[in-house]
């Protein structure tokens, strides 16, 4: 019998050989072997621990900042979607979110409570457990700036509390296991006026309108800022702003912003931004890292 045929009961839905484009923003990428969408955090941890330790677990967020490989991803995909973990909480200065819950949504719900400080998650197109696993950042905040808590559970199905400090947060890196699936996070906001709070939000989300191709098909920025450099200066300079590259290339409007013209398929995603970060270091010396998350089997 193999591991498909005795996968755990589960109360949410479990999807053999599910498409993962369509959950993804460059909806590109082959499918999971087995996509598990959990009904609660209890079924989650269920699971986990029920689940083979030799099945390999992927978890899949909103899919804004990863390709997903035309090979399709091996073992089971997990995704934390719908009210069981996209709610959100304010209690005094504490805004307490789900793991699948919009950074930008946590932005507006703080805004509504008037409290102050997480305001650039507005500007980040991603969810909370995300967010937590990357110290998502921009405008010169991040995430390590607002976290007070999160929990989650390990590979095995074992509740983990994380307090900041153990985060070990840096640029876009956590020291925390890459097994650890996160579930909810608990910040701290500043009290202030609401109307401002909604004001400085309404000016990030006009400014990436405006800087940004969030009407693409396209995975935010691609490349981390290496010290002291701008990637998008770096790959604009290089040229390969709105150069085609099969179905892919970097945006005219933005050079750090990788985009799906319309049919290009995750290994021109990927080796467009190979060629790049190949191109950039020759040209500069400078080793551009990826930014977005790459996972699966190539096709």
């Amino acid at each position: 019998m193999s591991w498909r045929e005795a996968l755990p009961a589960v109360r949410g839905r479990l999807l053999p050989g599910e498409p993962l484009g369509p959950f993804t923003w460059f909806r590109v990428g082959g499918a999971a072997d087995v996509l598990f969408l959990p009904a609660d955090h209890e079924d989650l941890g269920a699971f986990l621990q029920a689940l083979p330790e030799n099945v390999p677990v992927t978890v899949l967020g909103v899919g804004s900042n990863v390709i997903v490989r035309d090979g399709g991803v091996e073992g089971v995909v997990i995704r934390l979607a719908g009210r069981p973990f996209g709610a959100i909480t304010v209690e005094g200065e504490f805004i307490t979110a789900g793991a699948g819950a919009l950074d930008a949504a946590v932005a507006k719900a703080a805004a509504k409570a008037g409290l102050a400080g997480l305001e650039f998650y507005a500007g980040i197109p991603g969810s909370v457990g995300g967010a937590l696993t990357m110290n998502a950042g921009c405008y010169g905040a991040e995430t390590k700036d607002i976290l007070v808590r999160a929990w989650g559970y390990d590979r095995r199905g074992r509740r983990v509390d994380y307090g900041l400090a153990d985060f070990g947060y840096t640029y876009r890196h956590s020291q925390a296991p890459a097994d650890i699936i996160w579930v909810e996070a608990t910040y701290r906001g500043r009290p202030d006026d609401p109307q401002a709070v909604a004001a400085r939000i309404a000016e990030i989300t006009a400014r990436r309108e405006t800087t940004q191709p969030i009407r693409e098909k396209t995975g935010g920025s691609t490349f981390k800022n290496p010290e002291g450099h701008s990637s998008w200066k770096l790959v604009d300079a290089a040229g390969w702003r709105g150069k085609p590259h099969g179905g892919a290339m970097f945006s005219p409007l933005h050079a750090n912003f990788m985009i799906n013209t319309g049919e290009a398929t995750a290994a021109d995603l990927e080796s467009l931004g190979e060629a790049v970060r190949a191109d950039v270091k020759a040209k500069t010396g400078i080793d551009l890292q990826w930014e977005i998350k790459r996972i699966g089997r190539p096709g």
